[in-house]
């Protein structure tokens, strides 16, 4: 998967289509901050349920 990724950016790189590669660069760090935010709120939601079973 990575290498895929790191193939649309150097073809997009060797292109010089920078407005493109903006777009794609902003893109993948929405879909990094998306997973991040997911695996903070499964981390609570188990950290409470913990927390329901132990009172």
């Amino acid at each position: 998967m990575i290498k895929f990724f790191r193939r649309i950016r150097y073809d997009l790189m060797e292109k010089n289509k920078a407005g493109q590669y903006l777009k794609y660069a902003i893109g993948e760090i929405i879909l990094v901050v998306i997973g991040i935010l997911i695996a903070l709120s499964i981390n609570n939601y188990n950290e409470e349920r913990i927390l329901r079973e132990k009172e």
